[in-house]
């Protein structure tokens, strides 16, 4: 079953290349969620703003007419300034409140969109992340969404006021003199032809763009992250070459888009010089033939003007609009994308009654048709250790991947306490489950905020006891602040091992009822590891727990070891069976403790 969050704005899917429905898409975030009224309202001001506007070059004519009549006088001249001059301040004036309305109407959809793409990724399956390198997500959450707020900032207003403003100044010269109308408007399809060449040129180089400037943030991320590989490795020079690769196909793709967006807008301003020509050529000639007047061809020049400023706020805008789109394209890839794992319609919340745990033949894949599990078969009863152990790829943390439904298996039941995973909400299941990885993940935050993290509502007390059992408090006391001392990123200002037993008083503040331990102990000095396994027994007291280990000491006392290869559990029992048995786990104990004699084999 698929399932995928709406909030507020969630329009159909966008096809790819079809940069008008995602701009349409992206006004929804201007106009959805309780802002239709804010944003009708601004656009009302705008028109009126815009009709004031337009009547400003009609008294210019007037005025011209007056003058150069037989009756002119001074107080008839001063009417028609007096009358432009507050057409001008209404404008002003309707402008400035209805630019102050779409500024804010920006800020929010931004906001809207933002929350909408991080809101909807912490739907997405394990599988999605997965799939997705670190630093192209990452480019979607903030090149891409720059690109799109620079479009809500400026380019919206202004293109809908160009449009608008083009429209009323069209219907008004038509209404006025049509012959002069049709002269000014003759450059208007030579414009949009060009236009639309542009376009086809820009629309897919800017989507390179986007792509490449994914790409080139991915090598980044990577190459930062693993800076210290880079240099234990003396491969600076490689990512130096590298990166400058990446970066000039950037140059190139981007020189392309924006020469061609940018030509438009001289290209723009040279057909309006050649439109102000074309009505006072048409003009002059209906002047001298007695068809109009002065006034009239000056107020039409004075259209051509007005006609001319959105017209060329359209082409000068026109870059931003296509990087917009193209960058929108990709955000709206991320929220379009559905969740593999969601809750059945009649799924019940998961009831602990006790923590037994059962597979039966269970098949799984990550990719169709090439099984990673394969019948695989075994039983925990309630407050068993269960070790898992195997060669590299053999699957162990994949079971542990399925027993949280972080995926969904191919063939097979799970069931835990008698309750079948695909029957039960994932929140309720994940929540009645403690991991603590190998990699201990700590947040940017205080050390107490890193422990409560794990359960809503625990309190400085909860965790300074879980702190103490996992033999974390006295060096956590030893810090500068203490218990309010800030981590910097992944806790990288503690030791591995700190960091390990932090992890673990914070799955004891959990209180889960199952526990996953994932080589919880590797990569720790001896002393360390002595603490850590002590937390770890604290923790796993009582519990049904799951322990994936290389090191095969760590998991010699479980009551229950599977020993899986190629996907398949080959042996499983305890330690004493397993090596009277003489099978691969004997082969794999022996390799390890090679050497030290039968008492440290048996």
């Amino acid at each position: 079953m698929k399932n995928k969050k709406n909030t507020g704005s969630n329009p159909p899917r966008t096809k790819k290349g079809d940069t008008t429905r995602v701009l349409i898409r992206l006004l929804r975030y201007m106009t959805g969620s309780g802002s239709g009224s804010k944003f009708t309202g601004a656009m009302v001001l705008q028109v009126i703003g815009l009709l004031a506007l337009i009547t400003i070059p009609h008294f210019m004519g007037n005025a011209v007419n007056t003058f150069s009549g037989t009756d002119s006088t001074p107080a008839a001249l001063r009417i028609w300034a007096l009358l432009a001059m507050g057409a001008g301040i209404i404008y002003v004036a309707m402008n400035f409140i209805a630019t102050r309305s779409f500024a804010s109407l920006a800020a929010n959809a931004l906001s809207r969109l933002q929350c909408h793409l991080f809101d909807h990724m912490q739907t997405l399956s394990l599988s999605f992340f997965d799939s997705q390198p670190l630093g192209e997500l990452m480019s979607r959450v903030t090149n891409d969404t720059e690109s799109v707020a620079l479009f809500f900032e400026s380019a919206v207003s202004q293109m809908i006021r160009a449009v608008i403003q083009i429209s009323m100044i069209i219907i008004v010269m038509l209404i006025f003199n049509w012959q002069l109308a049709l002269a000014a408007l003759t450059i208007v399809p030579v414009m949009l032809f060009l236009t639309g060449i542009i376009e086809r040129i820009s629309t897919p180089a800017f989507a390179s763009l986007q792509r490449e400037l994914g790409e080139l943030s991915g090598f980044q991320e990577e190459t930062i992250s693993g800076n210290k590989v880079i240099i234990s490795n003396r491969r600076q020079q490689w990512a130096q070459e590298t990166h400058e690769k990446l970066a000039g196909g950037i140059f190139k793709i981007g020189s392309k888009a924006f020469f061609a967006s940018l030509f438009q807008f001289p290209l723009t301003n040279t057909l309006i010089m050649i439109q102000i020509i074309i009505v006072l050529l048409v003009g002059g000639i209906m002047v001298v033939e007695g068809s109009t007047t002065l006034g009239v061809v000056i107020s039409f020049i004075g259209y051509a003007g007005l006609l001319s400023t959105p017209l060329s706020e359209i082409a000068n805008l026109s870059s931003t609009t296509l990087n917009a789109a193209a960058g929108a394209r990709r955000v709206f890839t991320i929220i379009d994308e559905e969740a593999e794992i969601t809750d059945a319609p009649d799924a019940v919340p998961f009831e602990f009654k006790g923590g037994r745990v059962e597979f039966k033949d269970v098949d799984f894949s990550y990719v169709p048709g090439s099984r990673v599990l394969r019948h695989n078969t075994f039983e925990a009863l309630p407050g068993q250790m269960i070790g898992i152990c195997g060669p590299t790829g053999a699957g162990k943390s994949t079971i542990i991947n399925l027993l949280t439904r972080y995926y969904d298996i191919d063939r097979g039941t799970i069931l835990i306490d008698g309750q079948d995973l695909k029957n039960l909400t994932r929140d309720s299941l994940r929540r009645q489950i403690g991991v603590v990885l190998q990699e201990a993940f700590l947040f940017t935050d205080t050390v107490m905020n890193n422990l409560k993290y794990a359960r809503e509502g625990a309190t400085d007390e909860d965790c300074i006891a879980a702190a103490r059992l996992a033999n974390a408090h006295e060096f956590i006391m030893r810090l500068p602040q203490g218990y309010e001392t800030m981590l910097t990123e992944r806790g990288a200002n503690l030791s591995q091992g700190q960091r390990q037993m932090i992890t673990i008083a914070r799955a004891m503040v959990a209180q889960p009822k199952l526990l996953i331990l994932d080589e919880a102990t590797s990569n720790v000095d001896t002393r360390t590891e002595k603490l850590i396994q002590e937390g770890l027994q604290h923790l796993m007291s009582g519990k049904t727990s799951f322990s994936i280990a290389h090191r095969l000491s760590t998991i010699r006392p479980a009551a229950k070891i599977l020993v899986l290869r190629e996907g398949e559990i080959i042996e499983q029992g305890s330690h004493a069976e397993l090596m009277a048995a003489r099978g691969f786990y004997f082969s794999l104990y022996m390799s390890q403790f090679k050497g030290r004699g039968p008492a440290a084999v048996l």
